[in-house]
């Protein structure tokens, strides 16, 4: 058993963009730092990961004026990827018509900073379990804990991540995406220790995003979670403007679990 590479699409502002995840703010727009803005549409990396046969990626809109982009990436790819962002009660099974596999839900499922199970419950009884994947993207408080975070990685929920936590919600939804906002966008490593505790912790299918800085960081997934946790490449990769990570090593991975032989 050996992690999978999921591909992502990123939105803001309607364009693909790869952006340094703790410093996207809903005011200050100064503190935005932007790794990588494609001149190509969202479709053309749907596309992409439709022609390399990959399966699990996530499509987020990163705030407003993201819909269109989303829907036309959901119509290339249709019933491959996933949509978070803005997902909610009155949203959700439109974005499964539209194309989606299964809907990201985090924010609306903490109502002023704390976790709401009737809302997840909600959730589920309209889209499905099968068709929920539960956002707990997180940040690292100095006593070493991992705190759900919400509203572009900018407010600290109630949610400490924990093996009852993901538990109970693995009972109302099929997958978990996570994270780390700590080191996502910085192409400096991995959060191991995250990465061990959510293959310890989850009965079922997570998929870590933040840091990876080498194809070697498949490898090491597999290694740290025994191949529990699946691995989402952004910045590092090629396709968005990256040096260290081929697209194409990726796939390959994917596909025969081997490395570059020059490696």
């Amino acid at each position: 058993m050996r992690s999978q590479f999921r591909p992502c699409i990123d939105l803001h502002n309607g364009q693909v963009k790869q952006i340094v995840g703790g410093t996207l703010h809903d005011t200050d727009v100064k503190q935005l730092q932007t790794n990588f803005v494609s001149t190509q549409p969202a479709e053309h990396y749907a596309r992409m990961y439709k022609e390399s046969g990959l399966l699990g990626g996530h499509v987020i809109m990163l705030g407003p004026h993201n819909d269109t982009s989303a829907m036309s990436a959901l119509s290339t790819y249709p019933d491959a990827l996933q949509v978070g962002g803005g997902i909610n009660l009155s949203n959700a099974q439109q974005w499964i018509d539209r194309g989606a596999s299964k809907v990201i839900v985090t924010s609306w499922l903490f109502p002023d900073g704390k976790f709401s199970m009737d809302r997840l419950d909600q959730m589920e009884k309209l889209v499905g379990r099968a068709k929920l994947v539960v956002d707990l993207s997180c940040r690292r408080t100095k006593t070493g804990n991992w705190i759900v975070a919400m509203n572009k990685w900018q407010t600290l929920t109630d949610m400490q991540v924990s093996k009852p936590v993901l538990e109970a919600l693995a009972k109302k939804c099929s997958e978990f995406l996570v994270h780390a906002a700590d080191v996502e966008g910085l192409c400096n490593g991995i959060d191991e220790d995250l990465v061990v505790a959510l293959a310890e912790w989850s009965p079922i299918p997570v998929t870590y995003a933040g840091g990876a800085s080498s194809i070697r960081d498949l490898q090491l997934v597999t290694k740290l979670s025994k191949g529990r946790v699946d691995l989402t490449i952004g910045s590092a990769l090629d396709i968005f403007g990256g040096t260290q990570i081929k697209y194409t090593d990726c796939v390959e991975w994917n596909r025969t679990g081997c490395l570059p032989t020059e490696l």
